[in-house]
C-alpha cells in the first residue's frame, strides 16, 4: 500500500481558484487551464495529483499549508463551505530600547552640557558677590572690579608666556617622556597644530572643551579672581595662597561622593585616591594663586590650569619602565630644579605694572609676594 506524501507547492505557483460548486458548497482546489472534471483524473481545472479538499480522496496538502503559518494568496478560499483564514505575516517586532541608565557617567556629553550651565551661572554669579563685599565692608581699592579680578591689559604678552613656560619648565621631564613615546615628529607636531581642523574637532569635542577652556576658566575666576581679593584682607598676602587651595581642594570631593554612592571601588582605594587628589589640587592652587598674585592677571592662570589638565599627573610608575629611564629621570629632576631656581624671576611683578591686588590694606604685612 502505497503512502501518500505531501506535494510540495512552489512558491511560484498562481492563484488557486474555487471549481464546482458555489458557497456553501464543497468544491474542488484547482488552477485554471490544468483540466476539467470533478473526478478522479487531472483534467481540466484541477490541480495535478488531485490536490482536493475531499474526505478520503486523494492526497493531503502539507502540513505547512494546513497549519498555523498558513498563507494563501487569495482570501476567498472555502473549504467545505468554510472560508479561509488568511493570517498575514507577523509585523517585524523591532527589538526594544534599551533601559534608560539611571546614572550616567560625568564624560557623557549631556552631564557635561547640564554641568556647563551650572558652573557658567555660579561663576557668571561670583564677581558679584564681590562687588557686594567691597560695598558691605568698606573696602575701596582704588581699581575697577575687572581689574581686580585679573581682567585688564597691562603686561598682558609677559603675562601670558612668562607663567605657562615656567609651568612647561616644571614638566620638563613629562615632555620629554611624551615626544619619546609619540610616533609624530616635531613637524608633524606642528603641522597638526596649525590645521584648522584639528581646532575644529577639539572644539566640537565636549570631554576637550570641559577639559581645556571651561574648567581652567571657571575654577580659576571663582578660586583664584574671585576668593583672593576677599581673603587678603582678613589672612594677608601669605596666608592667602595656602588657605585658597584648600577651597578648591574641597570642591573637588564631588568626585569622592559619587564614588562612594556607586561603590566604583572598595572604599580604601576610593579615600586614598580623595586625599591624592586633595593634595595634588591644594599644591596646583596655592601655584597657582601665587601666580595670580604675582601677575596680577587671571589668563596666567587659566593657561597653566588648562596645560595641566592635558599633560596630567606625572606617570612615575611609567618612568622606572621606560627603555630610556635614565634620561628620563635625568629630564624629571632638570625640570624640578630649574622650575624652583626661575620661579621668581619669571613672575617679577616689574614685568607686569601695578598689581590690583596689591593695593588692598593687608598686603602691607612685609610679605614680599608682591615685590
Amino acid at each position: 500500500m502505497g503512502v501518500s506524501r505531501p506535494v510540495p507547492v512552489p512558491p511560484s505557483l498562481p492563484p488557486l481558484p474555487v471549481t464546482g460548486g458555489g458557497p456553501g458548497r464543497p468544491g474542488d482546489v484547482g488552477c485554471s487551464g490544468c483540466g476539467r472534471g470533478r473526478a478522479g483524473g487531472a483534467g481540466p481545472g484541477q490541480l495535478p495529483l488531485g490536490l482536493r479538499w475531499r474526505a478520503g480522496a486523494g492526497p493531503r496538502l502539507p502540513r505547512a499549508l494546513l497549519g498555523r503559518a498558513a498563507r494563501l494568496p487569495q482570501p476567498g478560499l472555502r473549504l467545505r463551505g468554510q472560508p479561509l483564514r488568511v493570517e498575514q505575516p507577523p509585523a517585524p517586532v523591532s527589538a526594544p530600547p534599551p533601559p534608560v541608565p539611571t546614572h550616567l557617567p560625568r564624560d557623557h556629553p549631556a552631564v557635561i552640557k547640564r554641568r556647563f550651565t551650572s558652573v557658567l551661572i555660579v561663576s557668571g554669579l561670583s564677581p558679584l558677590f564681590v562687588w557686594l563685599w567691597k560695598e558691605l565692608t568698606g573696602i575701596k581699592p582704588g581699581i575697577s572690579l575687572l581689574v581686580l579680578l585679573g581682567f585688564r591689559l597691562e603686561g598682558i604678552v609677559p603675562a601670558t608666556l612668562l607663567p605657562l613656560l615656567l609651568t612647561m619648565v616644571l614638566f620638563l621631564g613629562p615632555l620629554i617622556q611624551l615626544s619619546m613615546d609619540c610616533p609624530w615628529d616635531w613637524v608633524d607636531g606642528l603641522k597638526v597644530m596649525f590645521d584648522p581642523h584639528f581646532w575644529v574637532l577639539c572644539l566640537s569635542d565636549m570631554r576637550w572643551l570641559r577639559n581645556q577652556v571651561i574648567a581652567p576658566l571657571t575654577e580659576e575666576l571663582v578660586f583664584r579672581a574671585c576668593m583672593l581679593p576677599m581673603l587678603i584682607p582678613c589672612t594677608g598676602l601669605g596666608p592667602a595662597i595656602f588657605t585658597c587651595p584648600l577651597f578648591f581642594g574641597v570642591a573637588h570631593f564631588h568626585h569622592v561622593i559619587e564614588q562612594l554612592r556607586f561603590r566604583q571601588g572598595s572604599i580604601a582605594s576610593i579615600f586614598l585616591s580623595a586625599a591624592f587628589q586633595f593634595s595634588y589640587t591644594a599644591v596646583f592652587g596655592a601655584y597657582t594663586a601665587f601666580i595670580f598674585i604675582r601677575t596680577g592677571h587671571l589668563i596666567g592662570p587659566v593657561l597653566c590650569h588648562s596645560f595641566c589638565n592635558y599633560i596630567g599627573f606625572p606617570a612615575i610608575c611609567a618612568v622606572l619602565e621606560h627603555p630610556q629611564r635614565l634620561t628620563v629621570v635625568i629630564f624629571y629632576v632638570l625640570g624640578m630644579v630649574l622650575f624652583l631656581l626661575l620661579l621668581l624671576p619669571m613672575t617679577d611683578p616689574a614685568f607686569f605694572g601695578d598689581i590690583p591686588i596689591c593695593s588692598l590694606p593687608a598686603a602691607s604685612s612685609g610679605f614680599s609676594v608682591c615685590s
